[in-house]
């Protein structure tokens, strides 16, 4: 079940589809992801929106609502939930790295991989520093050689 700011985004997105846009897409399917057929517009747009709605929200009910848009194998729900975190990159931790690992092992497709590291990975990473640094570098190592194509394509991009 969703919560009430997970809700709101999913129900917005939905009554931002385009019947027109889904078709384009191609049979609102992307990456054997679904596709409502929203514009990325409408997904800044229904991020801002919901923020204004739930306002304080905070470090970890920020990356629960992110897990929560991801956890729906939808296009926008997922683009949703970088939008969400490229607004709040400045709070997350390295510690969010095995989140943001999750994500990308479940990209599966450029459109989600390429901003979500470079838009959150990369600028989370470099405000690192010390132990947290290092920790990451190893990670990101790891990310190189890993079975998931979408930690490959992450660690080639950083």
């Amino acid at each position: 079940m969703d919560s009430p700011a997970a809700a709101f985004i999913d129900r917005t997105l939905r009554s931002e589809a385009s019947e027109w846009r889904t078709w384009a897409d191609g049979d609102a399917s992307v990456g054997g992801l679904r596709v409502y057929g929203a514009s990325v517009g409408a997904v800044r747009g229904t991020v801002r929106d919901a923020l204004r709605r739930h306002r304080g929200l905070q470090h970890d009910e920020i990356t629960a609502l992110a897990s929560e848009l991801w956890a729906t194998p939808v296009f926008e729900r997922r683009l949703a939930a970088i939008v969400l975190l490229q607004g709040q990159v400045d709070t997350l931790s390295g510690n969010d790295l095995t989140r943001m690992e999750g994500f990308l092992r479940d990209a599966r497709i450029p459109e989600l991989i390429e901003p979500l590291t470079v838009d959150v990975v990369r600028p989370l990473l470099a405000r690192l520093t010390g132990v947290e640094a290092e920790r990451a570098r190893r990670i990101v190592t790891r990310w190189a050689s890993a079975d998931a194509e979408g930690l490959r394509a992450a660690a080639a991009l950083l």
